[in-house]
């Protein structure tokens, strides 16, 4: 990225590095349990050549921005800090950031863009204070297709436009994030007060799936009682305590199954069931029988 002389003490070097936290470090499973219950929402998906619509005055906006900058030049300023992204880069700009944009006449940006909205329960995934997630694009032709895509299905919608719309923006921000090597972006969300704490429970599951888990152990680690703790849960992470913790135990045996030649009985002993409680559970979940399971993927 490219600093001007008059900004240089305002601009922070490219690539931005995760920032530092001091709180307690999460596993990378833990942000793969939070991210499985992330939702997205494109509400506005356009490619826009010229200086028309760049520019504009100081705001904060509700909606995140997804940029590819196909030409031209510019810059952005995110709380107060300036940045100027080139040709062949792909960025984001987080909701509730203080923001202003600039591109020259003579030289303007050509962009895809969208508007979206992107949540773990009720907590927005990129906000105010989040880093500048930018990426250099190797493969402009499949960035621009997932563009395009997006655009054309938000305009033309059919019966699965939202599930094509939902897929465009997904892997452009896996694209983002990955190719811009911020990693830590789980890190950060997790770091929030009532984020971490779940982000402990779920931690404290996957590391007692062979116990017996009851819910008000794991409400007591959020010092809730268990009928607030229940729907707090169900609102993050989609389904109850209880039905999280058997999803859990049912995932692990079906690694074990697949994996390993360990015995059905030892199986349900180190999720924490009986033989013929695992026996139908396991069915009922998966429609088949856990040596049934075992046979059919081998």
């Amino acid at each position: 990225m490219r600093k001007s002389s008059s900004d240089r003490a305002l601009i922070k070097d490219y690539p931005i590095k995760p920032n530092s936290t001091s709180g307690p470090t999460f596993r990378a499973e833990t942000a793969d349990r939070l991210l499985e219950n992330l939702t997205v929402h494109v509400s506005h998906a356009f490619y826009r050549a010229g200086y028309f619509g760049w520019n504009s005055p100081e705001e904060k906006p509700s909606f995140n921005r997804l940029y590819y900058v196909t030409e031209g030049e510019g810059a952005v300023t995110l709380d107060g800090v300036r940045y100027e992204p080139r040709a062949e880069q792909l960025f984001i700009m987080p909701a509730g950031a203080v923001q202003t944009r600039f591109t020259p006449p003579e030289h303007p940006y050509s962009r895809y863009f969208c508007h979206f909205d992107a949540r773990i329960g009720e907590w927005p995934l990129f906000q105010a204070g989040s880093a500048f997630h930018i990426a250099d694009v190797t493969d402009s032709e499949q960035i621009e297709g997932l563009f395009r895509e997006l655009i054309q299905q938000s305009e033309r919608p059919g019966p699965f436009s939202a599930l094509r719309v939902k897929a465009c923006l997904l892997q452009l921000l896996a694209y983002c994030l990955e190719r811009g090597g911020d990693h830590g972006v789980m890190d950060r969300f997790m770091q929030g007060s009532e984020r971490g704490k779940l982000a402990q429970v779920l931690e404290y599951i996957d590391d007692r799936l062979h116990d017996s888990l009851e819910v008000e152990t794991l409400a007591e680690l959020l010092h809730l009682h268990p009928n607030y703790f229940i729907p707090y849960f169900k609102k993050q992470m989609g389904v109850t305590p209880m039905s999280y913790v058997q999803r859990k135990r049912i995932e692990r045996a079906r690694r074990l199954l697949t994996s390993t030649d360990t015995g059905i009985t030892a199986i349900a002993d180190q999720i924490g069931m009986d033989p013929a409680h695992f026996s139908r559970t396991f069915k009922k979940a998966t429609g088949v029988s856990p040596s049934a399971y075992r046979n059919s993927t081998r």
